[in-house]
């Protein structure tokens, strides 16, 4: 369990902060310098070098956005620049990539970023090149809506694995959605029928608080509160459904903890972007008060499964019933040993769930009840602060990787376990690299008092 032994504010970690994004440009250089397109996007490293990985092309949005994400913090003009034209050179097909459900990850990071530091005044942009990024967005969010499987009561959007998959991770994905229906984006399809992209967004939202997150209701023999099957799966022929499934994690009744980030951070992002909508927007979804429930008691759940999982620095292990999972959690109130030879550990899922955990707090502010908000915003700070610091953030030049200790597909072996070891450490992801700079800068403003951070955009903005 994570144990706050003192009391952290967003300023006492502005020193970490300083050192990441120092560690974070030369990081970034250097992958510029010497990938090689043609390989498709970088994934992970091995023994410090970014890999390819062939599975689908998820990551490409996290290598330009970092660079975004560099200039955001810094204002080193040369990483604008090249998250820019990278942006516009390459990103292109994710737009209209039918294949994945993961617009989110790719486009949202790279144009949607773009977008969002011309609306805060950072980006001096003309009005053709604002224009260029909301059709980009608009684009993203139609193609990532069309992947739709019906349910009677709805739907969601369905994974690369077919019609019958849906997977945790979209949660966040549904970012897109979410900035196609506030450019006025619809979907259109068969003889011409109109579909509303929030409507979308809220049916899927729904469908996964329901079947991808438990809440110990004894739904089945390991139904505990907070925990989440990474796919959930139905039989399309008549839209019920079937059980929960893992691509990642190790079993279907166990919690992939990169799986639960996801959940955490994008049912409290989502709750982040509804109170920007007016109540009409949400009648046809069943109206403000339903649909803010149900991503907040989905968000509360995972958010304190976390915090019940994770070793008391806040980091946990790739997977909470892995086999070695129990002997690693032996250690009761200590912290996470990214070298252990039980589990791996996975920094990544650390650096999506910190954001997750402060962005709750955040919105529970604003809902009026400041215990609780204290109480998410003191972890998601205590897992901050472990991950911006060694063992974890990684400031030896010849390393790619930012955040160490990441982990991406173990039951596959896809990651590298040193000679002598029996468990992957000291690799690197492109997710949790920017993950870990996405969450540094979301920190980094609120200990500035700089305008917060949020995927749509500031509110106040023409």
């Amino acid at each position: 369990m994570i144990r706050i032994e003192r009391r952290r504010s967003p300023r006492d970690l502005l020193p970490k902060i300083e050192r990441l994004f120092a560690a974070s440009a030369g990081k970034i250089r250097s992958i510029e310098a010497s990938w090689d397109p043609r390989q498709g996007a970088p994934v992970f490293t091995v023994q410090g070098r970014y890999q390819a990985r062939g599975w689908t092309e998820w990551t490409q949005g996290f290598q330009f956005g970092s660079a975004l994400l560099q200039f955001d913090a810094t204002g080193d003009r040369a990483f604008l620049d090249l998250g820019r034209s990278r942006t516009i050179e390459r990103m292109a097909p994710h737009l209209t990539h039918m294949g994945v459900h993961d617009h989110g990850f790719n486009n949202v990071s790279t144009y949607g970023n773009l977008w969002r530091l011309a609306r805060e005044g950072r980006l001096p942009a003309s009005e053709w090149e604002v224009r260029f990024y909301e059709l980009a967005l608009k684009v993203s969010a139609a193609v990532q809506a069309r992947r739709w499987t019906r349910l009677a009561n709805g739907g969601y959007i369905h994974s690369f694995n077919g019609a019958h998959s849906l997977f945790v991770d979209t949660i966040r994905s549904l970012r897109a959605l979410a900035l196609g229906h506030l450019l006025g984006q619809p979907l259109l399809g068969e003889q011409d029928e109109r579909i509303d992209l929030l409507e979308r967004l809220v049916h899927h939202a729904r469908t996964t608080a329901e079947y991808s997150v438990y809440y110990g209701r004894g739904r089945d023999r390991f139904d505990v509160r907070g925990r989440t099957a990474h796919e959930s799966l139905f039989n399309v022929a008549n839209g019920s459904y079937r059980g929960p499934g893992t691509q990642q994690g190790y079993s279907p009744f166990s919690t992939w903890t990169r799986g639960l980030a996801w959940a955490m951070l994008g049912f409290a992002e989502q709750l982040e972007f509804l109170t920007t909508l007016p109540d009409p927007a949400l009648e046809s979804c069943g109206g403000r008060a339903g649909v803010e429930a149900m991503m907040l008691e989905a968000a509360r759940a995972t958010c304190d499964h976390y915090i019940a999982i994770a070793a008391a620095d806040g980091i946990p292990c790739w997977d909470d019933g892995a086999p070695g999972a129990a002997a690693a959690q032996e250690r009761g109130d200590q912290a996470a040993d990214p070298f252990n030879d039980c589990e791996p550990v996975d920094s990544s899922a650390a650096a999506i769930a910190a954001q997750g955990l402060l962005r709750l707090a955040a919105v529970l502010e604003r809902r009026g009840d400041a215990a609780a908000a204290e109480g998410y915003r003191q972890a998601g700070l205590r897992v901050a602060d472990t991950l911006f610091d060694q063992p974890y953030l990684s400031e030896d030049d010849s390393h790619q990787g930012l955040l160490l200790h990441s982990v991406y597909h173990w039951p596959n072996r896809w990651d590298y376990v040193p000679p002598g070891a029996r468990t992957p450490r000291g690799e690197a992801s492109q997710w949790g690299d920017y993950h870990a700079r996405e969450a540094a800068l979301y920190v980094k403003r609120l200990a500035e008092g700089d305008r917060y951070l949020a995927f749509f955009g500031p509110q106040d903005a023409s």
